[in-house]
């Protein structure tokens, strides 16, 4: 039963997730020989101000680039 737990900043909608889903399901059923079903893969949505890279937010990143 593999467990593939993604952790990523907030804000992919959940299409977005979908279609990761089925893509790393999609590879661990083809790579280690597992059966689909019995693939979980978590999703971990981490708010941009409670994940820092270098002592800055990911909010404070973004700003610095001008994205929003």
């Amino acid at each position: 039963m593999p467990i593939v737990r993604v952790t990523l900043a907030a804000g992919r909608s959940s299409a977005q997730k979908k279609v990761a889903a089925l893509e790393i399901t999609e590879t661990i059923v083809r790579h280690c020989n597992a059966h689909a079903e019995h693939v979980y893969v978590l999703f971990d949505d981490v708010p941009a101000d409670d994940w820092t890279v270098g002592g800055e937010t990911i909010t404070e990143r973004k700003a610095k680039r001008g994205e929003s």
